[in-house]
């Protein structure tokens, strides 16, 4: 039996203590559904206090995290399965914590030359103070979002007409969920989002661009919302933008070492610069629901949903789990 023909048994993994647990469960049937279109055998395994002795007793030859936010996306689950020593789709511990941590992605995004744009850091403390530094050295359009929450949860966009109250209640909303507040340059521009493919040379999947006319911008409720987003796949992008966001979106990845995909986002554009391209963050463990971004634009390239996952589960089996380094004996 070839490896590409070969039919295993793997565990989703879904849902958790997470904001974004809803999302999770969605996504997780949605690829329970494709790997049994595939010829594979699904199990979806909530990520509960039981989930080390489901996985472990399972009899499971691979794991996929479908899972978003705290625990599942940020580092937590993949230790989990390094210690039961499990095969895994996505990015490993390090590469999984460094994304889901905002504040900590834009330095090595910085130190790699990358395009972000210009912010601070503020950690939870006195929240009028944070929004005068805010608009004292970041300007008078603002993002304010959580350092590791995703699905735009806890975001805010303020324009020149927002005053610091207005500046410190979004501080203050963001600090509820997150004890680390990034605010950024509101890029007025459009909203963009590539994927990466990493079965073996990460490959960048043409760039999706996001249109949420009835929201502000792209929300939760636009996310995930039937109707509520239109999404054109590939972005009508002049060719150089496009390029520019592809190659980016692969740096993005490489930067903070994830593995077998990611999804990136983008502003594209900004006032007076309409090629400006602005990397907002890298997603690990990207949504797989039905109006989901990352399959849509797989199937663009060629990919539909059962091969996407099985090709994913099938790289991730071959791999193996993480090799372990046999222990040294004391010396004597």
């Amino acid at each position: 039996m070839t490896a590409s023909s070969r039919k295993l048994s793997v565990a989703v993994v879904q849902g958790g203590p997470s904001t974004e647990a809803e999302v999770s469960r969605a996504s997780a049937a949605g690829v329970a559904q494709a790997l049994v279109a595939a010829g594979h055998r699904a199990t979806r395994i909530e990520l509960d206090a039981l989930v080390g002795e489901s996985l472990r007793t399972g009899g499971y030859d691979v794991v996929f995290p479908v899972t978003h936010g705290a625990v599942g996306e940020d580092g937590s689950l993949q230790g989990l399965l390094e210690v039961l020593d499990l095969p895994y789709v996505g990015s490993d511990v390090l590469g999984s914590a460094l994304a889901m941590h905002k504040r900590v992605a834009r330095v090595l995004f910085g130190a790699a030359g990358l395009p972000i744009a210009r912010g601070i850091v503020a950690p939870r403390g006195e929240a009028r103070a944070a929004a005068e530094r805010a608009c004292r050295e970041v300007g008078a359009r603002l993002v304010v979002k959580p350092s590791s929450h995703g699905s735009a949860i806890g975001v805010a966009r303020l324009d020149e007409t927002a005053g610091i109250d207005d500046v410190a209640g979004a501080i203050d909303a963001v600090w509820a969920i997150d004890p680390y507040a990034l605010i950024e340059h509101f890029a007025r521009g459009r909203e963009v989002t590539c994927g990466v493919l990493a079965l073996r040379d990460p490959k960048a999947l043409p760039p999706t661009e996001i249109v949420a006319p009835s929201d502000a911008f792209y929300t939760y409720e636009a996310r995930y919302a039937p109707g509520r987003s239109v999404h054109d796949c590939p972005a009508k992008l002049p060719l150089h933008v496009t390029e520019r966001v592809q190659r980016v979106a692969i740096d993005a990845h490489k930067a903070l070492g994830c593995r077998d995909l990611s999804r990136v986002d983008f502003v594209v554009g900004d006032d007076g610069m309409p090629d400006a391209v602005t990397l907002l963050e890298v997603n690990t463990l990207p949504g797989m629901t039905p109006t989901s971004l990352y399959p849509e634009a797989a199937a663009a390239v060629g990919y539909s949903m059962p091969e996407l996952c099985s090709a994913l589960v099938l790289h991730a089996f071959e791999r193996g789990p993480t090799p372990r380094i046999a222990p040294r004996p004391l010396p004597k």
